[in-house]
């Protein structure tokens, strides 16, 4: 049974500010990758974080959002963990 999901994840993006957009597409892809259905992927921009973690200084938010059967989130967030320019990823399913 198929839900809908929102995904926030947090790009590391450190000198990858050209390629910005094929990044967020090859994630969606990725996503897609593991049995995820795009509804809607909404660019929040670049945003610093309060203190430096991993000698990251902020990061580019996007909010995936999508259908997806319950057992294909923790895929989806087991492939994602392995890309380096994926700092932060946080799911919830939407009523």
């Amino acid at each position: 049974m198929s839900r809908k999901y929102e995904g926030l994840i947090v790009l590391n993006s450190q000198g990858q500010e050209d390629g910005l957009n094929e990044l967020v597409t090859s994630v969606a892809k990725e996503m897609e990758g593991n049995g995820a259905k795009m509804d809607e992927i909404q660019q929040l921009g670049r945003r610093k974080f309060a203190y430096n973690a991993r000698q990251v200084d902020g990061g580019h938010y996007v909010n995936y959002i999508f259908e997806a059967d319950p057992a294909a989130i923790d895929q989806i967030q087991t492939k994602l963990t392995l890309n380096n320019s994926i700092y932060l990823q946080h799911y919830q399913r939407l009523s």
